[in-house]
């Protein structure tokens, strides 16, 4: 899974953690609808966009960005995105973008034709990796982990699921899950039992990712014992034609050649046929 998808994944079942970055309430989420919106004229879709519901006609539209690479068309990209999303859908509400960099050195920054011709403040743009005090929420926990340097994402890490151990019971399940895909995310060269023994996450055998997990698991499992029962299958038909080639006069070495079949496997059916006759 990519940076960005995994981070669209945490604004769509965390949303306060947007206004918690902005500086704003947390509750500011509660009057939004997160979403993904197809723009017919460009072919593709808008992948984070914060709608207020209609009874907050006074919010803003929120366009997020999230961007973990080099990305130098980036702004272009993104207003051009609003605006004909805006001509689409002609919703009656001022809007804001909000653009969300790893880092600072990956921004190329906003072109000066924006800076002339929209508002101060119409596009914020926010550094995750500069970001203080991850640790006051577990939206901003999620987040400092996924930015955290190798030698300080296990202690992060660690701090977090704390955080989430703690949580409101209601809630726990669904956090224990987002973080449970940062960790296998961050820690791609870990296995589950690895992640599980150094975290000691007994709990996530109950969440949703760790059943679909397993489900994929017993599914190749599943299909590698099919693979072997046809395969099985295949020689034992193949077996089936060695006395007939061997009464016609063809040698052992001949029939696993023309059989595609292992010498031993091809004496072992003749010693079996030769002990059931006697």
């Amino acid at each position: 899974m990519k940076t960005d998808t995994i981070f669209y994944t945490l604004l769509q079942n965390l949303p306060s953690v947007l206004f918690e970055i902005l500086q704003q309430s947390p509750n500011q989420a509660l009057h939004y609808e997160f979403s993904s919106v197809e723009i017919k004229e460009l072919a593709r879709r808008i992948d984070g966009l914060f709608i207020p519901k209609p009874e907050y006609p006074q919010d803003p539209i929120y366009f997020v960005e999230v961007q973990y690479q080099n990305d130098d068309n980036l702004y272009w990209r993104l207003i051009t995105e609003a605006f004909v999303y805006l001509n689409q859908y002609r919703p009656d509400k001022n809007w804001k973008a909000v653009v969300l960099w790893a880092k600072r050195s990956l921004d190329p920054g906003i072109p000066i034709a924006y800076q002339t011709s929209l508002s101060d403040g119409q596009i914020q743009v926010i550094y995750l990796d500069e970001l203080t005090d991850t640790s006051s929420s577990i939206g901003l926990g999620i987040i400092g982990l996924v930015v955290a340097p190798e030698d300080e994402a296990v202690e992060v890490a660690r701090n977090l699921i704390g955080q989430v151990q703690q949580a409101d019971v209601s809630n726990r399940r669904q956090l224990l899950e987002l973080v449970e895909r940062m960790l296998v995310y961050k820690f791609s060269n870990k296995s589950r039992q690895e992640l599980e023994a150094m975290f000691g996450l007994t709990e996530w055998r109950k969440t949703k990712f760790y059943q679909e997990v397993r489900e994929e698991v017993e599914q190749e499992l599943k299909q590698e014992v099919e693979q072997e029962v046809e395969q099985r299958t295949k020689i034992a038909t193949k077996l089936e034609a060695v006395p007939r080639m061997l009464n016609m006069g063809f040698s052992v070495e001949q029939i696993a050649q023309a059989l595609e079949l292992e010498v031993e496997d091809v004496r072992k059916a003749i010693e079996n046929q030769s002990g059931g006759e006697s």
